[in-house]
């Protein structure tokens, strides 16, 4: 089997668990006093990336201005040989490794938090013969944690919070809803949270007013914010505006699948090349000499190369 490709992941982080109260029910008579609406959408788009691989992308610090602190955000499929950085596996199996000697295998339903911090070389290849998808969410971090050592916390599905009532069924990845609340500690305050609505359920969701917050539909489709407002259907960002929660309802005869997530922004200027992301282009300039010259973090890249499963 062909080697894996190799990412080089520098300077950002995944969620930290915030201290809040988040609610979820099913109760038709039950909403948000100041829902979000949608202040923005956009179709993700589809390009192959890697070899073999299948991504519909949307970069969220080029395509909306006001989703800080998040950076980047991704649907993929893929087939053997591999991809790059997991957050979330919706269907098969990845095993990754490093530099530092970190591997493991990503399975169905687990979660991988990676702080690259000052920088980590890492590869990921599907494992078997079978379709792999997940998503994959960058989360910036503030500039006081930019060069932080990296750490990775693995959350095997057997271990997500989840709960289920009245036609609606959440999993609690990071932060709190219906009462749960996830293990997951990042550096940057936020929510991530799975939820699946029957046909005519309904859900709301509170969110910090001074976060920003937006929907990714996974299956289905979904009228967010007010009754009256436009569905959105599969693969639709949907950026939300300001307000204390969310209100979802799933009108169609299918179920409805879809990711939240929101975080409080860091208000910092953002650099970004390729898979590196500081605050100036002067920051993302050392970090590239750093990277070809091997050092300041850099120094197990010189002679690793990551193995064939």
């Amino acid at each position: 089997m062909r080697a894996p490709i190799r990412w080089l992941l520098s300077n950002f982080s995944q969620i930290k668990t915030p201290s809040m109260k988040n609610v979820c029910t099913g109760d038709q008579a039950s909403g948000i006093s100041r829902p979000r609406l949608e202040v923005g959408r956009f179709l993700t788009k589809v390009r192959n990336e890697g070899d073999g691989a299948v991504v519909r992308r949307c970069i969220l610090s080029k395509e909306f201005k006001s989703v800080d602190p998040f950076i980047l955000f991704d649907e993929f499929d893929v087939s053997a040989p591999g991809f790059e950085t997991v957050t979330y596996m919706l269907q098969g199996a990845l095993t990754h490794q490093d530099f530092a000697g970190h591997k493991g295998t990503i399975r169905t339903g687990d979660v991988q938090w990676m702080t690259a911090g000052r920088g980590i070389v890492h590869s990921e290849m599907p494992v078997g013969e079978g379709t792999n998808k997940g998503l994959q969410l960058w989360v910036n971090l503030s500039s006081k944690d930019k060069m932080i050592e990296p750490r990775y916390q693995d959350l095997p599905k057997e271990n997500i919070k989840r709960a289920k009532k009245d036609g609606v069924q959440v999993r609690v990845i990071a932060g709190e809803a219906m009462g749960i609340r996830s293990p997951i500690f990042t550096r940057t305050p936020a929510m991530y949270v799975d939820f699946i609505l029957k046909p005519e359920a309904n859900c709301y969701q509170s969110i910090p007013e001074s976060w920003n917050s937006f929907v990714y539909v996974v299956e289905g489709e979904g009228v967010f914010g007010t009754l009256d407002s436009a569905s959105t259907t599969a693969h639709h960002v949907l950026v939300l505006g300001p307000g204390n929660g969310v209100n979802v309802w799933n009108k169609s005869s299918d179920p409805l699948r879809f990711i939240l997530i929101g975080g409080k922004p860091l208000n910092e200027p953002v650099s970004r090349h390729g898979f590196f992301v500081m605050n100036t282009q002067a920051e993302i300039k050392q970090t590239i000499e750093d990277y070809l010259l091997f050092q300041n973090g850099f120094e197990k890249a010189r002679y690793w190369r990551s193995q064939p499963i």
